[in-house]
């Protein structure tokens, strides 16, 4: 199971009554990071199937025990009636802000129903994931949901953005109503924009002369919405470095008073930030080094040598003396965002508090991009045939939670059921297989979870050998970004499906397209195969272009196999335009076969029988 998918929510309780959900239970226990509460009157041996470290019970009512452990849990999921869910969680909720996720499943385990804290919560997304891994609907009942709009109350947290002041809900209730929302961004990652550029609901022009029924702010400066009746919120990209300079021993105190008063003079919003930036010599600055704690923020130093190649508008004389450098805070600020001294949006600023030691110097460059604070993650997931209901669980629930899901267009098509509307979906031609990577790849380095999807088994002609290709080129070092592989149904084993066992004894799957490999090379294969009798599959058999390759594959294998060998001609398998046609190597080329076909060649053993391909393991003699 793809845990890793379910790190967001965790940790996550899952309660119940009794033991009558055991299936529901064994299924979530086995494939989610969840702790099982259950009844201590429920200890018995039927729970011994259950018995792991993460299964619990509780002696008083599940009302006191869910009073004891709300705090404790980001999620949690009940198998009970939703109005006996809804008494016990009422007294509990304080808002929507800071309550967890609430999730209901019935207990037949058909339906999965994100009750509370669908948006901040993530109960929605944690709905969808449950449904996936259990074979069950999710039910969702928000507004943006069946608008198949972005909640914009939880649209920045892919991006590593804060959300800021403002009236959230008088700016959903406009987007519920469909009304005309502006978006004003001034700085962040506009992925998100492209996908709604089409939207008449959003106004992406600041100039436009439309009057707004609310308005989105994208910005790192802070802006005071209090004197306005338009509904307004803002979101806070992280883009600000500041740059620290400061005399040994300088407190915490003093420093954060620093920063904060030259973000109150330029308006600059302290959600905004980064990070810290200064010279190398202060790595061990006990003021800074709290103060990024408290914050949460990274640091960045740099060496007196970096600073010192750097122009800034305001370089001490002083200060090269006693650091080898002319500045500190504006050197290391615009270092911090790797450009020119246009990045500083500050310069330097001054500080000193009588009565109190030490000094402070700040100064603050803004970034073209922002820090995320995430570490990114590449799915490199196989879909399977077409079929929704061929895709594994671990796929599906590695789909809808990515941000970005990257793949071709008709792959992209098959699964769109599984998408979410704040998703980023991005279509590569069939030919581009070297930029869908590269796109996965950089947009993973910058902190989101991407999805990148290839048709049958991910690992077999797929995406996946040539993405970690492409990471080896990079230098990754093979923890940033996280990879994880999902297998999908192979082609060759979806049209053996469907045909009956032709691979039930030893295989091989041979690409007859040479745009990646030379023909030569492919038929040395084609010969080792017939020679060999192995059963083999066929994939990219013939193109519009390419048509001769088919015909000789079918002539070196009439040298070594019988001119009634079956062979099964699949297209678009599991698909609803599906085509089956099992006929044999001699008349195998008087049926249509193009790119979306695999073709299956039996061994000298395979037969025909009842319109079934079958190739003997063994097990049975003489038997056909």
């Amino acid at each position: 199971m793809n845990n890793s998918s379910f790190e967001r929510f965790q940790p996550i309780a899952f309660l119940s009554t009794n033991t009558q959900e055991i299936p529901i239970i064994r299924s979530l226990s086995q494939n989610l990071p969840v702790t099982i509460w259950l009844p201590n009157s429920t200890k018995s041996l039927e729970n011994q199937e259950l018995a792991r470290d993460n299964l619990k019970y509780y002696n008083d009512s599940l009302s006191e025990h869910l009073t004891n452990i709300w705090r404790k849990y980001r999620a949690f999921v009940f198998c009970l009636a939703t109005g006996a869910v809804i008494r016990l969680i009422a007294p509990l909720l304080k808002g929507k802000d800071c309550d967890p996720a609430v999730i209901v499943i019935d207990r037949a385990g058909k339906f999965v129903i994100s009750l509370c804290s669908g948006h901040q919560g993530g109960a929605d997304l944690l709905a969808k994931l449950i449904a996936h891994q259990i074979d069950a609907t999710p039910v969702i009942t928000g507004a943006s949901s069946s608008l198949q709009l972005p909640a914009i109350d939880i649209l920045g947290y892919p991006y590593g953005w804060v959300k800021g002041s403002g009236n959230w809900t008088g700016v959903m209730a406009a987007l519920a109503r469909q009304e005309q929302v502006q978006v004003i961004q001034e700085t962040g990652n506009t992925l998100w924009q492209h996908k709604h550029l089409e939207n008449k609901i959003f106004d992406f022009d600041s100039a436009t002369t439309t009057i707004p029924q609310a308005r989105i702010w994208i910005s790192e400066q802070k802006r005071n919405f209090t004197q306005s009746q338009l509904p307004q919120v803002q979101w806070h990209p992280r883009v600000l470095w500041i740059g620290i300079g400061c005399e040994r021993g300088t407190s915490t105190v003093v420093i954060e008073q620093a920063v904060i008063a030259t973000c109150e003079k330029y308006n600059l919003a302290h959600d905004a930030i980064a990070g810290i930036a200064t010279i190398d010599i202060k790595a061990d600055e006990v003021g800074i080094l709290e103060l990024c704690n408290c914050w949460n923020v990274p640091l960045k130093t740099f060496t007196s040598e970096k600073l010192k190649q750097v122009t800034v508008p305001t370089p001490s004389e002083i200060v090269r003396q006693e650091v080898g450098t002319s500045s500190v805070a504006e050197a290391a600020a615009i270092c911090a965002v790797e450009k020119d001294v246009n990045s500083l949006i500050v310069p330097k600023q001054v500080f000193k508090e009588k009565g109190k030691p030490g000094g402070v110097t700040v100064a603050v460059a803004k970034a073209n991009r922002e820090y995320t604070g995430r570490t990114g993650k590449l799915y490199l997931v196989g879909i399977g045939p077409g079929s929704l209901a061929q895709i594994t669980p671990a796929a599906k629930v590695a789909i809808t939670e990515a941000d970005v899901v990257i793949g071709y267009s008709l792959y992209l098509d098959l699964i769109q059921p599984l998408l979410r509307p704040e998703q980023i979906i991005e279509s590569f031609p069939i030919t581009q297989e070297k930029q869908r990577g590269e796109r996965a790849i950089s947009l993973a380095e910058s902190g989101l979870t991407v999805a990148v999807v290839s048709s049958g088994d991910c690992g077999i002609y797929g995406m996946a050998g040539l993405v970690l290709e492409q990471l080896k080129v990079q230098h990754w070092d093979g923890n940033t970004p996280k990879v994880e592989v999902l297998p999908g149904i192979s082609a060759l084993q979806a049209a053996a499906s469907r045909v009956g066992a032709p691979l039930m004894h030893d295989f091989c799957a041979i690409s007859l397209s040479d745009l990646l490999t030379p023909w030569e090379v492919i038929k040395k294969r084609l010969e080792a195969a017939a020679m060999a009798d192995f059963v083999t599959a066929l994939y990219n058999p013939r193109s519009q272009k390419r048509t001769q390759q088919i015909i000789t594959a079918q002539e070196i294998f009439l040298k070594h196999r019988d001119k009634n060998t079956p062979v099964a001609i699949v297209r678009s398998v599991y698909r609803e335009e599906e085509q089956i046609t099992i006929t044999t190597l001699e008349t195998m080329l008087d049926n249509a076969i193009d790119m979306l076909t695999t073709v299956i060649i039996g061994n000298s053993n395979t037969c025909n029988y009842q319109d079934w391909m079958i190739t003997p393991r063994g097990y049975l003699e003489n038997i056909f």
